[in-house]
């Protein structure tokens, strides 16, 4: 069993940055793979970006590539995201998984955080 808690979501304007954390407690291991996805009112679940417990593979949505960055210190994972617009408003929730292949899709993980919301203003 892993559990997974993630803090850094609140109120930013466009244009501004917020930092997501990810602390995996539990049965985590290296051979995990650890997403972030996203889901804002009345859409569906989206992939994010995603990251190797090796850290040496990393994934992104298009719609955030080059804003933001994933990244891996020992067992929290963190989401830098900059340059931050009214659509990336959402709730984020942070997931682990054991068999994912893509990572891009939510069904490859097991555990999920309980999501931390995130609204830019414009």
């Amino acid at each position: 069993q892993v559990q997974l808690v993630e803090s850094g979501g609140g109120l930013v304007q466009a244009g501004g940055s917020l930092r997501l954390s990810c602390a995996a407690s539990g049965r985590a291991s290296s051979y995990y793979v650890m997403g972030w996805f996203r889901q804002a009112p009345g859409k569906e679940r989206e992939f994010v970006a995603a990251i190797t417990w090796s850290g040496g593979n990393t994934k992104y949505a298009d719609s955030v590539k080059g804003r933001f960055t994933i990244s891996r210190v020992t067992w929290t994972v963190y989401l830098q995201m900059n340059s931050l617009n009214a659509e990336d408003s959402a709730v984020y929730y942070c997931a682990a998984s054991r068999t994912a292949v893509s990572g891009r899709t939510a069904p490859e993980y097991d555990y999920w955080g309980q999501g931390t919301q995130v609204t830019v203003s414009s």
